[in-house]
């Protein structure tokens, strides 16, 4: 590859996105001890690791391994909240060292975050900036489950469900424990219930390598072929092989989206579903904007994550593909034709306290073949509270 400076056509074009990953995990749950590991790996060699730190005091980074590469501790506060600016700013600060040829050139960027993190603002800072978005990709949520500590946790702290729930790859951590074995059936059980979606590894068996949490975004490393089905995950799958038959499991309810059974109302996690929408016929862009304008204004807080792919009646052969967390979304990205047969709308979603039906009820007005005893789409748009579309789809 020349190293010559490149033309003027190419520098008016930003370069193509690095992929940024959010590693999380409750307090304990062994993140720096993972994070160690991966950074031998040959495929994290141009990797640039930004460690939060939580307190006056930074800590972490003491027990940080020296790789070759670099690392940049932010201190003075949890990420989540009290430092969101100062992320911005080093993301930023971090492109224009990377450009102009002050810091050894990046392939990829891991956060770290602390075990008190909510993923959610994280994610709104990456997905919602108009610049980093341009230059960061969301690769995916790694999030650590500690098998030990792991059930009990999950019952004093939202904040933990809140990490395994909008995860895209779960790590369970500390089975080589008798008591992390011993219960570790229990935890698998919980959370494959709490995010179907997310491929769930086993930390001492070797299976949390950077093959298995890396490249687990939309996109292959070439950027060449969407990988739908697998960003989606089970939920998608299991309504495809399932969709129409709608009492062929008792794990799903009247459109064969799955819910967890009903357990202790106490437990946090017992507030969170997964469940998929399909829909057969392209939907025009206007509603499915207003759609999705409903939903983020009137219940913003309780999507905690949704993904899907969608086909407009302007060009129903060249899909949209959604990524939103709460009430903020990624730029829609059209792609140049279906990835795969399959040419249904697919939509996932991982809410807490809403209700699959009425996410149901509201996409099937909208899409215009409401239920016989529910509103249509003009009583959801005629009515003057209704949010008005803001061109999510431009």
């Amino acid at each position: 590859m020349s190293d010559a400076a490149p033309t003027a056509a190419a520098g008016r074009r930003p370069p193509p996105p690095l992929p940024l990953t959010v590693l999380t995990g409750f307090l304990g749950a062994g993140k720096t001890t993972l994070l160690n590991a991966l950074l031998h790996a040959p495929e994290l060699a141009d990797t640039l690791v930004l460690i939060n730190e939580f307190g006056d005091v930074g800590l972490d980074h003491l027990f940080i391994e020296k790789v070759e590469g670099d690392m940049i501790v932010m201190s003075s506060g949890c990420v989540c909240c009290t430092i969101r600016g100062d992320l911005v700013s080093t993301l930023e600060d971090l492109l224009r060292r990377r450009d102009n040829g002050r810091i050894r050139p990046f392939a990829r960027v891991v956060l770290e975050t602390t075990g008190l993190a909510d993923p959610a603002p994280i994610l709104h800072t990456i997905m919602a900036h108009p610049y980093l978005v341009l230059r960061y990709r969301l690769d995916g949520v790694v999030a650590l489950v500690d098998a030990v500590n792991g059930e009990a946790t999950l019952d004093a702290h939202d904040e933990a469900v809140k990490q395994a729930a909008m995860a895209d790859r779960l790590v369970i951590t500390k089975t080589d424990l008798p008591d992390g074995e011993a219960r570790l059936a229990r935890l698998d059980d919980r959370l494959a219930k709490l995010n179907p979606g997310a491929r769930r590894l086993i930390a001492a068996k070797g299976e949390a390598n950077a093959a298995a949490l890396l490249d687990c975004g939309l996109y292959d490393p070439s950027g060449k072929i969407p990988r739908v089905a697998q960003w989606l995950g089970a939920v998608a799958a299991e309504d495809r092989d399932h969709e129409h038959d709608h009492a062929h499991n008792h794990h799903h309810d009247h459109a064969g989206h799955r819910h967890a059974p009903a357990a202790d109302a106490n437990r946090h996690d017992d507030h969170i579903r997964a469940f998929c929408i399909t829909g057969d016929a392209p939907l025009a862009p206007a509603s499915f904007d207003m759609f999705l304008e409903f939903l983020r204004q009137l219940h913003g807080p309780r999507l905690l994550r949704v993904k899907g792919i969608v086909a407009l009646a302007d060009d129903p052969m060249r899909p949209v593909v959604i990524h939103g967390v709460q009430h903020v979304f990624h730029p829609p990205h059209r792609l140049d034709a279906w990835p795969d047969a399959d040419h249904r709308t697919r939509l996932v979603f991982i809410v807490k306290d809403l209700e699959a039906r009425f996410v149901e009820q509201l996409y099937a007005a909208f899409a215009g073949s409401p239920r016989v005893d529910a509103p249509d789409a003009a009583h959801y748009a005629d009515n003057p509270l209704a949010p008005r579309p803001s061109g999510l789809l431009g």
